[in-house]
């Protein structure tokens, strides 16, 4: 009896100090937490009111009190995607593939968790992209919704999305159409109007072209006749007969050459002569 008493007394304190250690690290365990790159945290605090709105949590590492708890959000950017089917303006169904790039807005993370909590892409990102692309496309007829206005349709749901996720603490930085699809029937008879159309374009630039050349044409013909008209006009007899007499002087000049001038019946030298 005496020994087990001894054996107890050996043994309790290691027990106790074992028993010390555990909650050592059970208590160092909920008093640290490491926040991960690219994620931030809020602290939900059990006698303090609940969630702290007023401060985010950086990446790194943190002590909190054990009776907190740490709740991390991701907050680099994130994308989701949605294949949905929505009406034009004539009731024509369409299927479009939209994606959203979004991250939670940093400095109101409390405020999200808070009003919202962290299943926010389920409860306000999804329904509030479906909404505005079907809004905004229902005001739209398939052929401007498949060929020129894409571009407008894709900044109109951006900015109907960003409008109401900014009240609901969520920022929005890209809307992106990845694909749009019309019936077939649909498909074909578009495709087959802008064929008709691009043709009827390129006719209408070859005629311009031909009627510009035309133009041009007649503009240059009507200035040489012009320029023939005002040269006729001013050739008299006596200019004439002047240069037949300088040209035939320049002639007399050469050695090789043997003249011989005879009045013409004009008054115009006749010239006479062979070179060697």
């Amino acid at each position: 009896m005496a020994q087990q008493e001894i054996n107890v007394r050996k043994i309790l304190p290691v027990g106790l100090i074992f028993i010390a250690v555990i909650i050592v690290i059970v208590v160092l365990t909920r008093m640290t937490i490491t926040i991960e790159a690219g994620h931030a945290g809020v602290v939900f605090r059990l006698f303090g009111g609940g969630i702290d709105t007023t401060q985010t949590y950086s990446e790194g590492f943190h002590f909190i009190s054990p009776l907190n708890k740490m709740i991390v959000y991701e907050t680099r950017q994130q994308e989701i995607a949605e294949d949905m089917n929505v009406l034009s303006s004539n009731g024509l169904e369409i299927s479009v593939d939209v994606s959203a790039w979004y991250k939670p807005e940093y400095a109101k993370l409390g405020l999200l968790h808070s009003r919202i909590g962290n299943d926010y892409l389920r409860r306000v990102v999804i329904p509030s992209l479906r909404a505005s692309a079907r809004s905004v496309i229902g005001r739209y007829t398939p052929e401007q919704i498949y060929s020129t206005k894409r571009d407008v349709i894709q900044d109109e749901i951006f900015e109907e999305t960003k409008n109401i996720l900014d009240n609901k603490y969520v920022n929005l930085t890209q809307i992106l159409i990845r694909s749009i699809v019309l019936p077939p029937t649909i498909k074909s008879a578009i495709e087959s109007k802008l064929k008709q159309e691009q043709e009827s374009l390129e006719y209408e630039f070859k005629l311009e072209k031909a009627q510009k050349e035309a133009e041009r044409q007649r503009i240059d013909a009507e200035g040489k006749a012009k320029a023939n008209k005002i040269l006729s006009a001013s050739l008299t007899d006596k200019i004439l007969r002047e240069k037949g007499i300088s040209a035939t002087l320049e002639l007399a000049k050469s050695p090789n050459t043997k003249v011989v001038i005879i009045g013409n019946s004009d008054g115009m030298p006749l010239i006479l002569g062979d070179s060697k």
